[in-house]
């Protein structure tokens, strides 16, 4: 779960009550975001998930990749990601764990400095 000292999963609020992840600059209302929303501070159900043996380069092979929803004050949320295992089920409650690196910076064509390399994996909650 969510730890000060780690960037947040941050999700927008928008007047109409809807969240979306990640942020848009305008919502399904049409307006502007009012708020976030942390969803590493919240568990997530996977919806779905698959395994990728053609990864781009730096990006860990097979990528197990996971549709997740979570729950944010009876509002859907979902969010694609890595997965940190396959030994997953359909239906089963995972968390948001963060990692420094989703893929090596050094691996492809872009300087590494230009990019973000940071983000949320899923992990099953034990």
């Amino acid at each position: 779960m969510s730890d000060e000292n780690q960037p947040a999963m941050e999700a927008a609020r928008y007047p109409d009550g809807s969240i979306l992840y990640p942020a848009h600059p305008v919502g399904p209302d049409g307006n502007e975001p009012v708020g976030t929303v942390d969803l590493s501070e919240y568990t997530a159900t996977l919806i779905t998930w698959t395994s990728s043996t053609a990864t781009p380069p730096g990006v860990r092979q097979p990528n197990h990749l996971g549709i997740v929803e979570f729950d944010v004050e009876g509002e859907p949320v979902r969010a694609i990601g890595q997965l940190t295992t396959d030994e997953v089920e359909i239906g089963e409650t995972v968390e948001a764990i963060y990692a420094e690196e989703l893929r090596e910076p050094g691996a492809g064509i872009r300087e590494p400095e230009s990019q973000a390399w940071d983000g949320y994996r899923f992990q099953p909650v034990e």
